[in-house]
Parts: structure tokens; sequence; C-alpha cells
């Protein structure tokens, strides 16, 4: 019996507008007493990311950690606002989500799967049967492994520097008493800001550490790029 094809990968545009986009829009736009008010614009702004991240969980039949601290993080941002604490808690939760995930990182490298693997090399981007079995072939399997343990050290080097800028960045920005018209405003900013300020710029890291695995990947097994990428080419394939 075949196991049921995964679900294709959600559109990054979609994603952006209903994680990022509406949600700051929401909270800048119908915070006023005369439209919805704080707290109401608060939870409509929050429900939109958290609804995204449930359905994209049924949708997969299954929900990765990164999902899971992304629902956790929603809802302490609702937490945060619904109970007016003060907002130095907000940029302390903003902190705590990639530095969670990078210790995650740094813990799973000692275990059978090590999220490095999860997030940088995996299926969905390099043919990892023929990269492991190249290895294999020409006795490199334990240098790629140390190669790995440098690239784990790298991944999480990239959240702990999402974590300091989270943390920065939401104290230069939210200032406001929780649960205010001025604190949602303020969040609805920090949102939008945090995409250019602090995701890009880590995405590039990882993206770095991507080309770090694949230069290392090349110089132990032969194979070109397209080789090593997932539907790329044949082995026998000449070189262009």
């Amino acid at each position: 019996m075949k196991s049921p094809t995964p679900a294709p990968a959600a559109n990054p545009l979609v994603e952006l507008l209903v994680s990022i986009v509406v949600p700051a829009v929401i909270l800048m736009k119908l915070s006023a007493p005369e439209r919805l008010g704080a707290l109401n614009a608060l939870g409509l702004a929050l429900a939109f990311p958290l609804g995204w991240a449930l359905w994209e969980a049924w949708r997969r039949r299954k929900a990765s950690f990164v999902a899971v601290l992304g629902i956790v993080s929603t809802l302490l941002t609702g937490g945060i606002g619904l109970l007016a604490l003060d907002p130095q808690w907000l940029a302390v939760k903003e902190a705590a989500v990639p530095g969670v995930i990078g210790l995650a990182v740094l813990v799973s490298a000692r275990t059978r799967s090590p999220l490095v693997k999860l997030m940088v090399y995996n299926p969905t981007v390099l043919d990892v049967p023929r990269v492991d079995r190249a290895l294999a072939e020409r006795g490199n399997a334990a240098a790629f492994e140390r190669c790995l343990g440098t690239a784990t050290w790298l991944l999480a080097g990239t959240f702990f520097f999402s974590a300091v800028m989270n943390y920065a960045l939401a104290r230069w920005i939210v200032t406001s008493p929780a649960g205010s018209e001025a604190f949602n405003a303020e969040l609805g900013r920090l949102t939008l800001l945090s995409y250019p300020v602090i995701a890009l710029p880590s995405m590039a890291m990882m993206m770095g550490v991507l080309f770090y695995l694949t230069r290392a990947a090349r110089r132990l097994t032969g194979l070109r790029l397209g080789q090593m990428l997932h539907g790329g080419e044949e082995e026998g394939t000449p070189a262009a």
C-alpha cells in the first residue's frame, strides 16, 4: 500500500500575506476604539497566523517542531496583550523563539535526527541517497559528518543572531503598554520590519550554510552540483 503523497509546499507569497502583512495592517488600522478596539484587533490579527499554522499542520497531517513553536509564539503574543503585561516580555518572547530553535539545533546534533539535516541537508533540496552513496564509495562519509557538525554550529548561529536582533528590534519599537491601541500599532510595525531586518538576513545566512555543505559535498563526492540536487542530472551526464 502506497503512502499518501505529501502535500505541496505552500505558496510563499500567500504565507507572507497571511502571516505578516494582513496581521500588521489589522493591528495598525483597526485598533482604534471606534473600529475594532485594541483587544479585538489583536485577537483578529493573531487569528491569521495561528489559523494558517493549524491549517498547514492539518493539510500535511503532521506538525513540525518549528510549526508548533510558531503556534506557541502566537499564543504567547496574545497572552501578553490580553493580560497587559510589561512590553519587555514581548521582547523576551521574540528572542526566545529563535533562541530555542538554535538550542534545539545544537542538542539534536547528538541524536539520530539532527535538525541540520531537516533544515538544510534534506531530500527536498538535495538527492541525499546519491550523495550518501558517493561519500561511502569514496570513504568520505566520516569527513562529511564533520562538515555537518560545523554546519550545525553555523545554523545555530543564524538563530542566535535572529534572537539578538528580535530582542533589540522589539525593545526599540514596542514601548507602549500592552493591550493599548499604541501597543497594537507598534506590534504591527514590528511584524512588518522583522521580515526585511531579521528574516531576510537569517535566510541569507541559512543559504550560506547550504552553500558550505554543497561545496564540501562536491569536494568529497566528486559529483557536480546539478547531480547533487533533488531531481537533478543523472550521474552519467557529461559536463557542460
